[in-house]
Formats: structure tokens, sequence, C-alpha cells
């Protein structure tokens, strides 16, 4: 499909693309209908209601976009939205496997909300040693990508491969008994620089140290952020956390778990999975140092109802969690990953790299991606084995997978993501609140496979507040639900009949 024709996202438009639609449509503002917020009020409606009546759109080129459940000079809102997507999720939500991807989108929309500013971004690092040819290669891998500028990932996964680099000629130095020189080259006109690659070396594994301790003690301060906010927002920023993650986590026991997965080093997810009472799932075994297992167990909770043996059921509210990118908690040490008790927004990582069985460990040993575990044989370890789990998870007949706040710009994660929609039966559906390189849009066009995508992009669809408000099903579906919605039927149709 050519990728001319990708639509882009511009501020305040908002691109949906639910049920039958053929292409995406997009949302423009419109002013609110006159007398639509007065009547609103006159009819008793709380503030709440009338606020949603002020947020209108109206399709922005009502030729192209073929809908045939809204008019094309009629004005829509967040009701009319409502009934075309709270339906749709709920049906998928209901999928036999059903994965949850997130991105830095969630942290931010949880960091704003209880804040009002947006959560830390990953500043690039200022490189002192080498810089010219860390950023010449950092830029061409960021162009590669389909990112444009580098991130403070690309600077990592090209440092360490030039230390790589270094740590072989410094072998070959003392193998040679001879000093190995690099030549620095300078402007025309001034004399070249010669430098000693065992200092290099020394020097640019020093910076790198330094940069993921401050990387690391980023990430803790927007853990802290939240943990300092006012109590009032604080407790509304992890409500809608909870409602969220509920959403998706409370499946009845006899379905297929949800497959939690994420890119974010932060603590944001475990805090709201603490708080509404999930229990996760992951690698991990142990209690006090517990440590990452390379083999993948299909471990599950069961309980047994009171005066019933022999009949164990599923516990309700269990989640199969992965880190994809690692995390702020995960050292390597001893040859063997842990994870070690580091606080919610501590005011800084050191201190907890010191406590007692971890001794002489820096910050190189973070699992933070790409930075892994560099003596062992198995390789890029342990991302292998969670993109494993990812794969072995999404790519499964009958498989929904819900991404939030993902951007699409790691192409190992997109790849697997294609694959699995090379099953008919396999269905995607994309949330965001923004697009800013149109890699969404890109990702969506690329693929050609419009029947088995779902788009709600935009500051009003991919808002958190407003999707746990109007869009998101109701977090638990249980028989009560059922039975309520049963005798609401029965007594309007007995009342129209």
């Amino acid at each position: 499909m050519s990728q001319g024709n990708v639509q882009t996202l511009r501020d305040g438009d908002q691109i949906i693309k639910t049920r039958d639609d053929i292409h995406p449509i997009v949302l423009t503002p419109a002013e609110p209908e006159e007398g639509n917020s007065s009547q609103g009020a006159s009819q008793g409606q709380d503030s709440q209601e009338t606020v949603n009546q002020e947020v209108r759109f109206k399709i922005k080129e009502p030729q192209k976009a073929n809908a045939s459940w809204a008019k094309s000079d009629g004005q829509i809102g967040p009701e009319k939205l409502r009934e075309r997507i709270e339906p749709w999720l709920t049906a998928l939500c209901q999928s036999e496997h059903l994965s949850l991807l997130v991105g830095s989108g969630l942290t931010h929309a949880v960091h704003t909300l209880a804040t009002g500013r947006p959560g830390p971004g990953m500043c690039p690092l200022n490189l002192k040693t080498l810089k010219v040819l860390v950023d010449r290669d950092v830029t061409a891998v960021a162009l590669k990508a389909g990112r444009g500028e580098g991130n403070f990932e690309d600077q990592v996964r090209v440092i360490n491969e030039l230390i790589r680099g270094l740590e072989i000629l410094t072998r070959l130095k003392n193998v040679c008994s001879e000093q190995l020189i690099l030549v620095k080259k300078q402007p025309s006109g001034e004399a070249e620089e010669l430098l000693d690659v065992e200092s290099v070396l020394n020097e640019l594994t020093k910076e790198l140290s330094e940069a993921l301790q401050s990387f690391a003690n980023s990430i803790l301060k927007a853990e802290n952020n939240l943990t300092a906010a006012n109590n009032a927002n604080r407790e509304r920023a992890l409500n809608y956390l909870v409602s969220f993650l509920l959403t998706f986590a409370t499946r009845a026991g006899t379905r297929d778990r949800l497959n939690l997965f994420t890119t974010n080093y932060d603590r944001f997810i475990e805090l709201g999975a603490d708080v509404a009472g999930l229990r996760l799932l992951d690698r991990f075994i142990g209690t006090i140092a517990p440590l990452f297992r390379a083999s993948r167990l299909d471990v599950d909770l069961h309980y047994n109802p009171p005066g019933i043996r022999g009949e164990p059921r599923y516990l309700e509210g269990v989640v199969r969690f992965t880190k994809l990118h690692g995390s702020l908690d995960w050292v390597y040490c001893e040859g063997e990953i842990r994870r070690i008790g580091l606080p919610f927004g501590a005011e800084d990582i050191e201190p907890f790299l010191k406590a007692p069985g971890l001794e002489g460990i820096s910050p190189l040993q973070l699992i933070i991606y790409p930075n892994s575990a560099k003596d062992m044989e198995t390789l890029f370890y342990p991302y292998s084995e969670l993109f494993r789990d990812f794969a072995a998870a999404i790519c499964r007949p009958n498989s929904t997978l819900v991404s939030y706040g993902y951007s699409f710009g790691d192409e190992h994660i997109n790849r697997i993501v294609a694959d699995m929609l090379t099953i008919p039966s396999a269905h995607l559906v994309i949330i965001s609140y923004s697009d800013p390189l149109g890699r969404i849009m890109q990702f969506y066009e690329k693929l050609g496979r419009p029947a088995q995508m779902t788009l709600l992009l935009g500051n009003h669809l991919g808002d958190l507040k407003s999707l746990v408000d109007h869009y998101l099903p109701k977090p638990a579906i249980d028989r009560s639900m059922i039975r309520m919605a049963e005798l609401i039927r029965a007594r309007l149709g007995e009342a129209t009949s």
C-alpha cells in the first residue's frame, strides 16, 4: 500500500477506525451546537455530562470518510463515539487470547493526572569521549529505524558496541606487547591527537556508567513525583490507572490470562497492580532477591471453594507480566539477573546497588535495554527470552493485542506484531494520545490489513481519562451485570410493547 496517502494526526484531530470502517476517519474539533449545553443542564444532567457535550467533533473530509454511522455535516460527541467504540472493544476483549502492550504514554498520562505535567523523557547523553564518532553512528541507527533523531537507547547501543571493540583492541595490545593508539582527526590546520586505546576505553566506560545512573535516577524522579503529589490528585491518577488495568485484567477464570507487556522501565504498572489487588506472574522466582529464570513454565494460581475438594478453580485477577526492555530494579549479579529491593520513588539508586550480596555492582549491570548481560553465552540475554514470550503470546489464532501509549518505534517489536496479523483471526487495537512522527499510521498503511486493525488516536480518544470515562468496557463483566442487562431489556421491551 502506498505510503504517500498516509493520514497525519494534527493538533486537536482524532483518528478513528472501528468495526466496519473501510478507512481511518479523521475528526476535527467543532464548535458546540447552540443550545446543547443549556439543554443538558435543564434536563438535570450533572456537570460531567455538560462538559462532555462541549467536546464536539466533525468529520474532516466527509467526501472521503464514507462513514455510515455519522452524518457528514453533523457534529459528533462522546455519546455518539461511545456507541461506536465501547461495544466493539468489549467484544474484542472477550477474545480467546488477550494481550496488552503498554508504552511510555501510560506513564506520562498517569504522571500528568497526578502532577499536571508530563513525566521526564529519555534525554540524550551529552558524551565527551569520541562524541563525533558516536553521534554519527547514533544518527545513522535512528534514521534506519525511522526515528529521525537518536535517543538514549540508540546511544547506549552504539557505546556498548564501541566498548566491545575497544576491549578487543586492548586484549590485542596485551598479546602484542605494543601500545595501540587511536588517531583523532582534528579540523584542518590543527595537529592530530593521539589517544591511548586503554585510556579511551576507561573514559567511555565511566561515562556510560554515569549516564545509566543518571537515567535510572530520572525514572525514579518520575516515580517520586507521583508519590509526592497531593493526596487528591494522586488518588485520582491511581484510580484511573487501576480502572485502565482492570478493564483488561478482570477476565473470567475459564479464559486465558491477560498477557501484559510493557517497554517501560518504571514501576507504574506494578504500583497500579498492587493497588488493584492484581497478581502478576513473571519469570522471577523467590521473595528476598527474586531470580530471573530462562525457562518459562505456565505457572498459574488456583483455589479450592469452601466445602468442595478436588475441584480447584482458577483465581481471578491474575496477569502474566513481561517487561520487554528490562526494568529499573533488574541487575546482573554473579551470572544471574536479580530484582533488587528498590523502593518506589527512591531518591537515588546508588545506595541500593551496595546492598549485601551485590558487591561490585555498578549502574553498568542494570538491565535497561539495550544494556544486556554481556558475558552470557545466550545472545542478547535476557531480551531474547522476553521477546520470545511476546511472540508466543500474541501469534495465536483468535488473539487480540491492544497497544496503548506505544509509538511503534521499535522494529523488533513491530516485526512480531506484523507476524501476528498474518493470522486471519488476530486483531490489533492501537490507542495513542499522539503520533508525532507518523509511525503509527505508516505501520498501518504498510501492513495493508485494515480489517484486522482498530485505531483510536488523538488527544481525546487516546487520553487516559477520556478512555476510562467513556470508551473502555466496564472492568468486571460478572453475572449480576449480565442479569441486570437482561432485566433492563425485558422491562424496556414491556414498556414499548
